[in-house]
């Protein structure tokens, strides 16, 4: 079976022709616990994401904050597995039709097998990978095997990021590019700030791959800032947060779904 990288692209696709940038939501797997996880990524696509990126729970993350990595500690001692993101994935996909990412570190990949992790996510309906640790000069083995089975790989790019690093990394990915708005981990913020749009405008010039802007984006205020310049507004901490806060599951899934269709608003006031 053959993984949906087409369908991502004509979601994005039909964002831009209305117009808008897309919302694009986070979420861990296994948080709060496998299925109140794959109820809270229903919940999202229900407010209005486009895209949902599925994060694969790691014990020593380098661009999570700290919301995001209590919710990992969370999915994590309830004994998540890969089994269970791939799960997620399908039952999410299945329910919905949305594309769906996984977003993970290389590690818990290179472990598990190149091959099989493809083909399973491939088989669950998944779009593709986001990939933060991955250098793209190392990234051979995952593309072939991604490419194979029809699975998008999305980079993540920086502002740190030389103009001739850029056009590496773009030149390597499918299906977006992931801009980190910000140096520094993943958290709400107060603004989102003008190294964000300086980096998509650099990033466009080295590729026709949407550039989607994730790191601090919070509100609806914010999203449509964001929007204003990227083809695709990408929100995870705020969602966590949003079922940190709540008091039980059934109000988690309320706020998500409600800051969802926020945001979604947001997106389309740019």
């Amino acid at each position: 079976m053959s993984g949906n990288i087409e369908l991502l692209s004509t979601t994005l696709a039909a964002a831009e022709a209305e117009d808008r940038a897309a919302l694009i939501a986070y979420l861990p797997a296994g948080f709060p616990t496998v299925d109140g996880g794959i109820e809270a990524v229903k919940a999202v696509i229900a407010g209005g994401a486009d895209v949902v990126e599925i994060g694969l729970p790691h014990s020593d993350p380098v661009l999570d904050g700290p919301v995001i990595q209590t919710a990992d500690d969370i999915a994590l001692r309830g004994g998540v597995r890969i089994a269970d993101v791939m799960r997620t994935v399908r039952e999410a996909y299945e329910a919905t039709g949305v594309p769906i990412l996984v977003m993970t570190y290389w590690n818990p990949i290179d472990r598990y097998g190149v091959e099989r992790f493809t083909a399973e996510l491939a088989e669950a309906g998944g779009a593709g990978c986001i990939l933060p640790d991955l250098p793209v000069q190392e990234s051979a083995l995952w593309r072939e095997h991604a490419d194979k089975h029809g699975l998008a790989t999305v980079f993540v790019v920086a502002p740190s990021s030389q103009d001739a690093r850029l056009a590496t990394i773009t030149a390597a990915g499918s299906g977006f590019v992931y801009a980190a708005s910000l140096m520094g981990v993943t958290g709400t913020r107060a603004s989102v700030g003008a190294q964000a749009q300086e980096l998509v405008g650099r990033t466009r010039a080295t590729t026709d791959l949407p550039v989607c802007v994730g790191l601090g984006v919070s509100n609806a205020e914010q999203a449509a800032e964001v929007a204003g310049f990227a083809d695709g507004v990408i929100v995870g901490s705020a969602f966590v947060k949003a079922m940190l806060d709540a008091p039980d599951e059934a109000a988690g899934l309320d706020a998500v779904r409600s800051l969802a269709g926020e945001l979604a608003q947001g997106v389309r006031k740019r």
